[in-house]
């Protein structure tokens, strides 16, 4: 959505910090090269296993993918970083309350492009992003099997970002200007008419709002890519990369 998203502060008590979701799972990512061997990988984690999971996982890895030894190390590394990233922040105080916050989709699966952006319930502790993602498939038809845990993970991934922010929020006594204007929320209460213009899907599954003045403007969109198409765009972001 454009514009600035209306701000309020939930008059509730803050609750301890996790991910807005059933199962609290960590969205890892690992980008990793090494002489001239490349590994990019996305997934989620839990972060109640015990960290000698992280080393079987990255011997396992690169067993099946035929990886130098050398990746073990590196990929065991970079998953605690981002754990123990994501521990630093267990026992801290974020804010919940009547909260929808902008999720947006902007990936390529295989031949699959995908756009689209929506509000999610911040508030709703029992969604499952992968369950939202494979109705999402389904609805409008996307066949890959790969986009459905892309389309999850990319939820995971921006309501893991939002929610660290909001520790960041909670850890003033009140919300300010100056800290209003790194995040702010779009809240229920404060919408004026979000309950009769917009297209509401709430389960306890998942939750989310799309804007009837957005529909048109913001509907999903899904092409479908040819070969060529496809490697244009893995030129285009080696190039980048480079």
């Amino acid at each position: 959505m454009k514009g600035m998203l209306m701000s309020s502060m939930s008059s509730r008590a803050p609750v301890k910090f996790r991910i807005p979701t059933a199962d609290n799972l960590v969205p890892i990512r690992l980008d990793i090269e090494i002489d001239g061997h490349r590994f990019k990988d996305a997934f989620t984690w839990n972060p109640s296993d015990p960290d000698s999971e992280v080393v079987v996982f990255a011997k396992r890895t690169a067993k099946d993918l035929k990886l130098p030894p050398a990746f073990v190390m590196q990929i065991a590394q970079s998953i605690q970083t981002q754990l123990s990233e994501f521990r630093s922040f267990e026992g801290q105080d974020m804010f919940s309350g009547e909260k929808f916050v902008p999720i947006k989709l902007d990936l390529r699966v295989n031949h699959t492009l995908i756009k689209d952006q929506f509000l999610w319930d911040l508030n709703n502790f029992d969604s499952d992003p992968e369950d939202f993602a494979l109705t999402f498939c389904k609805d409008l038809g996307i066949l890959d099997p790969e986009v459905a845990p892309a389309v999850a993970f990319a939820i995971r991934e921006q309501l893991y970002e939002i929610a660290t922010q909001s520790v960041a929020t909670a850890r003033e006594s009140r919300l300010t200007k100056k800290g209003r204007r790194g995040f702010e929320y779009f809240s229920a209460s404060k919408a004026g008419g979000l309950a009769s213009d917009s297209m509401k899907l709430f389960t306890n599954r998942y939750s989310m709002v799309r804007k009837r003045k957005e529909w048109d403007m913001y509907q999903p969109i899904v092409d479908h890519l040819s070969n060529e198409e496809v490697e244009a765009l893995e030129e285009r972001e080696e190039r980048n990369l480079r």
